[in-house]
């Protein structure tokens, strides 16, 4: 399956519509109050770095980078179509995001996802990629829903 991982931006319509759905697609798991996902203009203003994943031009999956401080950076809007679910295109985004921060001298990465059943994919992954659970971080508050995790690249 050859895939491509490339810069993208919340302009291409499929993209930004993957976008919308990982945002309602959380919000369907999770009450407002307890859900971070940014939306596709929420991404662009603070700064975040956006990578599509393709298989054969078909969007696959997305994965973005938000600066975090003067040297880390925070995960955001993990999410792979369901017709590629299972196919390893997640770990792929995740090892390119992780490959591109420390070519842009990111020493630590963060990310916050769910604690429920739904989310245990998600949290496999992170775990079977060196992420560790610690405190929340920047503005993030305890939150029973929210599981939080960081790793040093």
């Amino acid at each position: 399956m050859p895939l491509e991982i490339r810069l993208d931006d919340v302009s291409v319509a499929d993209t930004r519509a993957l976008v919308t759905a990982h945002v309602s697609g959380m919000l369907e798991n999770t009450p407002p109050e307890s859900c971070h996902a940014l939306d596709a203009d929420a991404l662009v203003d603070k700064g975040a770095l956006l990578w599509s994943a393709r298989v054969d031009g078909e969007l696959a999956g997305i994965g973005a980078l938000s600066p975090f401080g003067a040297d880390a950076g925070e995960l955001k809007s993990m999410r792979v179509t369901d017709r590629f679910l299972g196919k390893g295109i997640g770990r792929a985004i995740l090892r390119h995001i992780v490959a591109e921060a420390r070519e842009r001298g990111i020493r630590s990465l963060w990310l916050e996802t769910g604690s429920g059943d739904d989310f245990a994919a998600a949290r496999g992954l992170y775990a079977s990629e060196g992420f560790v659970e610690c405190a929340p971080f920047g503005s993030y508050r305890p939150d029973p829903l929210s599981t939080f995790m960081t790793r040093e690249i």
